[in-house]
């Protein structure tokens, strides 16, 4: 009788435990494990490990690992529980100490250990175990081939050969198999093998697979493609989900259909879809990206009850998308106060904002932040924006000192920091990064050679140039697309070979709009060549009659022969349609704070100081060696007196700022300016001059690249 008792006791005592379990209900679990410890209940391997997944399932590492400690003796599956705990919570290398002393691991604990390494973007420790896993005679399953796929992330080679490997076991009849293949084929470009194996599956394809074709064809502007087979799940009546419905989202935004992305939202509204955070980050998304107004992303955000991380991360990039940086970070700042913990996906999105805020001090702060959280320091894609960050931010070997301590590198983190180099004017470094990045197998993508080529571009490399243009498609099979044209027709230009830019111009298989125009019309500014630049100015004045640039550069150009009844005809031209002159702006950061700085400003309240100091500056500069260019003062033919050009010339935005970062910051430190517009030529000069007679390291970012200024030399090189 007592017998009987005590098997109804623990069976009664396993069913509440499995409740709380599958609850989370800790108060009682608790409860549970006191009776548990008090020896009330007898000790088992079993309870133990149930309650090793009670702590882990209500976060409680600690406790779980406590628990898991006290277990008798533990089995596999004890420590397959724990594993998995520390898998959860992004820490898998303590996971791999856990795994190492396993005496007989079996395919939970291989799958568990891949899984939480692929899903953090550790490609080379994921596929190391993977290949261990084929050594140990274990029969691997679904799971096991889709963690090793997601591991795989843009290594294609080694996607085809776990595709293969899938076929010729018979694990290719796994669903999960064939929908991660989906995915990462459609990631990597690769549209006709996701659509190939997404044909092939028959009857095995679920809800995930037609949502993840749907995505791929998104992802790939196919988004007609997309929709069609939306409506053919209608038509088999097939679940409509969050993710179907987010899918067809991501269709409309690629292709930037905002009439209809507002019809579905409609019907999302009729669905009772609107208030779900899934499809509301999609929303956000469509808006974001298809120039609707940021108030209507709001609006979508507003409507969620329960706004999860997701849906702040979509919120945050809307706003850095939108050019609302300042907006974005603060949105960070919200979601934190919100009590979410941030992701990667929040640190890239909130760190891409802090790029465009070109602001060192508040980057900086975000990576500090992101050492301190629970994203791992080594977590790649974090890594990745830092890089994108500090470059962007002037702090080149910043970028360059986080690049080296890294564990792995994948194609984004190349492409950044060959963007870096590019972008600062090291050309000769960034094709050296390229080099490398070839001998270590890491195929490069279409992005790779935007950076490449521009490198190219900023350095004269013409010959090298074409060799990459070319390289593209011979050796990679990468189509070149517009981008890498219009770095083309840069580079032609710069070099003054302005027929074959104009040929490719007239050419190429894209349109080269304002972009590749004004390309060639500043190359013919440079070069002097006063017909070529007519014909460039007046396509892109017909391309975007309002955009003041190609009238000013022409004007300018005039000005310069001499040739006075054309700049005034093409000053007319501009009073007549309504242009305006786009006014210089520059600004720098200084103990946190942004100063802001314009041609002849008289705001500021150090201006008079700035002023004086220019005054005194110009005197030694001359002595130096300097001589203002004046053809960068005032285009008048008014007799307007040389002391007075040279005095309009002192009051461009870029040296305003430069002499306050002088009189503001301390001796030897490096100081930043950020302009709105091209730096002009007798800035240029003027600076370089100045770095040398101060010993300060200066940078300037203008609208087209950076120029580090130090001990009297540029890092164009002159040739910009």
């Amino acid at each position: 009788m007592n017998q009987q008792r005590l098997v109804e006791s623990l069976q009664q005592f396993r069913h509440i435990l499995k409740t709380c379990i599958a609850q989370r209900d800790l108060l009682t679990g608790k409860s549970l494990h006191t009776l548990y410890i008090k020896s009330l209940i007898p000790p088992s391997t079993y309870f133990s490990n149930h309650f090793i997944l009670l702590y882990s399932k209500c976060g409680l590492l600690t406790t779980a690992r406590r628990a898991f400690e006290a277990t008798p003796e533990p089995n596999v599956f004890s420590f397959n529980a724990i594993l998995n705990a520390y898998a959860k919570e992004a820490q898998p290398h303590l996971a791999q100490q856990l795994f190492d002393k396993i005496p007989q691991p079996d395919i939970v604990s291989y799958n568990t250990l891949i899984s939480a390494y692929a899903d953090l973007g550790y490609t080379l420790p994921a596929l190391r175990l993977f290949l261990d896993l084929k050594g140990t005679g274990l029969a691997m399953d679904g799971f096991t081939l889709s963690a090793a796929i997601t591991a795989a992330n843009d290594n294609v080679d080694f996607i085809t050969q776990l595709h293969s490997l899938s076929i010729s076991t018979g694990l290719d009849s796994y669903a999960s198999v064939n929908n991660t293949l989906i995915t990462y084929y459609s990631k990597n470009g690769h549209l006709d093998y996701a659509r190939e194996v997404f044909a092939s599956m028959g009857e095995i394809k679920d809800e995930v697979s037609w949502n993840s074709i749907i995505v791929a064809y998104g992802q790939h502007r196919e988004g007609i493609k997309a929709l069609a087979l939306y409506k053919e799940m209608e038509l088999r009546d097939l679940y409509l989900d969050m993710f179907t419905l987010a899918s067809v989202l991501t269709a409309l935004t690629s292709m930037e259909d905002l009439r209809g992305g507002r019809q579905f939202h409609g019907r999302l509204i009729r669905m009772g879809f609107h208030e779900n955070p899934h499809v509301g980050s999609g929303l956000i998304d469509l808006y974001s990206k298809c120039s609707a107004s940021i108030s209507e992303c709001k609006k979508v955000f507003q409507e969620i009850p329960y706004p999860d991380l997701v849906l702040w991360n979509t919120m945050i990039s809307g706003y850095s998308q939108s050019e609302l940086c300042e907006e974005a970070v603060a949105c960070f700042r919200q979601m934190q106060l919100a009590g979410h913990q941030p992701d990667d996906c929040s640190f890239v999105c909130v760190i891409s904002a802090s790029s465009n805020l070109s602001s060192p001090s508040q980057g900086k702060q975000i990576h500090s932040l992101a050492i301190k959280s629970r994203i791992s320091s080594n977590r790649i894609s974090v890594n990745n924006a830092l890089i994108a960050m500090y470059s962007k931010c002037g702090s080149l070997q910043d970028a360059r000192l986080l690049f080296d301590r890294m564990p792995e590198h994948n194609a984004v983190t190349l492409n950044s920091m060959i963007a870096g180099y590019a972008q600062h004017g090291h050309g000769a470094e960034s094709l050296l990064l390229f080099a490398w990045m070839l001998e270590r197998n890491i195929t490069p993508t279409n992005i790779t050679f935007i950076s490449v080529l521009s490198s190219c571009a900023h350095t004269g490399k013409v010959e090298e140039g074409k060799k990459y243009f070319g390289l593209m498609t011979d050796k990679f099979g990468i189509k070149p697309e517009a981008e890498h044209y219009l770095c083309m027709i840069d580079l032609l230009g710069r070099a003054g070979k302005l027929e074959e830019a104009e040929t490719l111009i007239e050419t190429m298989p894209y349109n080269p709009g304002t972009i590749g125009w004004g390309s060639l019309l500043r190359a013919c500014r440079t070069h002097g060549n006063i017909e070529l630049a007519t014909k460039a100015a007046n396509h892109c004045v017909q391309l975007d009659p309002l955009n003041a640039a190609p009238y000013v550069m022409l004007a300018h150009m005039n000005a310069c022969l001499g040739r006075w009844e054309e700049v005034a005809s093409i000053r007319k031209e501009m009073r007549d349609k309504g242009v305006r002159k786009q006014v210089g702006c520059s600004w720098i950061e200084v103990a946190k704070r942004v100063h802001v700085f314009v041609a002849e400003d008289s705001s500021h309240p150090m201006i008079k100081l700035v002023y004086k100091f220019w005054e005194e500056m110009s005197k030694k500069m001359k002595q130096e060696g300097y001589s203002p260019d004046l053809k960068w003062a005032m285009m008048r033919d008014d007799g307007t007196r040389q002391e007075e050009k040279e005095r309009s010339l002192w009051h461009h935005s870029e040296k305003l700022a430069v002499a306050f970062g002088l009189l503001s910051t301390k001796d030897g430190e490096p100081i930043l300016i950020i302009k709105n517009l091209r730096i002009c030529g007798d800035c240029h000069n003027a600076i370089k001059i100045l770095s040398g007679m101060t010993g300060r390291e200066i940078t300037v970012r203008d609208c087209h690249r950076f120029h580090c200024f130090k001990a009297g030399a540029c890092s164009c090189g002159d040739y910009w």
